[in-house]
């Protein structure tokens, strides 16, 4: 079975973690196409003038290869094919994924769809009967998908929520217990936070609360960042000048803060091992892949409780911070306001958590155990790749 993937994508993080060598008997293709052409153009262009003249998120997420590429079946990340040959697509939010549907579910009230050319044709794309499969990460995801689709007509309605299936990422489990540990000042409790974008991941609260909690308290923990600081402002707004303040900050406080600007994949769980905590508390994430790693590793997370997070997060297996929410579970960030409201619950929710973790430390062992056996029944690598061998048997109609 030859299976297509995006060429300029192959090994993207999303590739590597939902589709490449999943099935043993699979061979994996890369695939160019139309799309990859313009985009590559249009960045060639944006670089030689000097500026984003020429947008190119819409054409990240569409393909068209004109058959030309011999593949059985293509798989996609958040994208749609107009071709004829067979195709499914895994989705974090909602597919198509174009640009005028992206704000659609950001503040309190979601807009309206208004129909354009570019959409009627994504979604003629889901309706066609070469997209075989359309395939959600989460539950949060799929409810997305189809308050979307409860705009179109019925009939084209029908077609694609008959495609419409959730399936969670895979994950290896990275080790089968948990020790005990003893702590103190000496041995203080180790806190891990991963993410290139920092402040989108709460990682301007999360400084804020630890400086709080060890300057007042005493409060016997470390911090350590794996992150790059780039700047994600669509969330948390943050500038240039964030950054530098993030960065002396950890700088100062190098004492109880140990900062990697960037490791590889591998390295990273090494050092999630080495640690007691993961955290996630995030401003916004579709998912939250860096929270089964670290559960798969025996770390319960603290995490906010926005997207598809509730869904492999619990008071069973780690700590959920409650955020302003509207009906999809998208935190509200839109205003000044909004977002003021949100550090701030953040911020006290991290350092409560926290405070109780300090007073009875036990709990770490236990949610840890916990999350390895969360693991072991929802993101079973075998189960994922029997779901998604007979999604591509079904397509092919074998």
């Amino acid at each position: 079975m030859k299976i297509g993937v995006l060429a300029y994508r192959f090994k993207f993080y999303t590739h590597l973690r939902y589709i490449l060598d999943k099935l043993p008997e699979a061979e994996y293709v890369p695939v160019k196409d139309w799309y990859s052409f313009l985009r590559r153009g249009a960045l060639f262009l944006n670089r030689h003038l000097g500026k984003p003249l020429f947008q190119t998120f819409d054409l990240n997420n569409q393909f068209d290869d004109f058959e030309l590429n011999k593949v059985d079946i293509l798989h996609f990340s958040n994208g749609i094919s107009y071709g004829r040959t067979p195709w499914v697509t895994q989705f974090e939010t909602v597919v198509p994924r174009f640009s005028s549907l992206m704000q659609r579910y950001h503040g309190k009230d979601k807009t309206p769809i208004k129909m354009t050319p570019l959409l009627a044709r994504g979604f003629d794309a889901l309706t066609h009967p070469a997209c075989k499969q359309i395939i959600a990460l989460s539950a949060s995801a799929a409810e997305m998908q189809r308050d979307l689709l409860s705009e179109l007509p019925v009939e084209n309605r029908e077609v694609i929520m008959k495609k419409l299936i959730v399936l969670h990422p895979p994950q290896d489990v990275l080790r089968e217990s948990v020790p005990a540990r003893h702590y103190d000042s000496a041995n203080p409790i180790r806190f891990i936070l991963v993410g290139a974008g920092f402040f989108r991941k709460g990682g301007r609260e999360t400084l804020l609360a630890f400086e709080k909690l060890i300057r007042e308290e005493q409060a016997p923990i470390k911090l350590i960042i794996v992150s790059s600081l780039r700047l994600e402002p669509y969330a948390a707004h943050e500038t240039e000048f964030d950054k530098e303040w993030a960065l002396e900050f950890i700088r100062d406080h190098a004492d109880w803060i140990e900062h990697y600007d960037d490791l590889p994949n591998e390295e990273v769980l090494d050092l999630i091992k080495t640690c007691d905590i993961g955290l996630l508390p995030t401003w916004a994430d579709t998912y939250g892949a860096s929270v089964l790693e670290a559960q798969a590793c025996g770390c319960p997370v603290i995490s906010t409780d926005i997207r598809a997070l509730p869904e492999i997060n619990n008071t069973n297996v780690g700590w959920l911070i409650h955020v302003p929410k509207n009906d999809m579970g998208e935190s509200l960030y839109s205003t000044a306001e909004e977002r003021v409201k949100l550090s701030e619950q953040i911020q006290s929710g991290l350092e409560a958590i926290i405070r109780g973790i300090v007073a009875d430390p036990s709990v770490i062992a236990t949610k840890g155990q916990a999350s390895i056996e969360r693991i072991k029944a929802f993101h079973d690598p075998q189960d994922y790749a029997y779901h998604l061998r007979s999604i591509y048997q079904a397509a092919l109609g074998s």
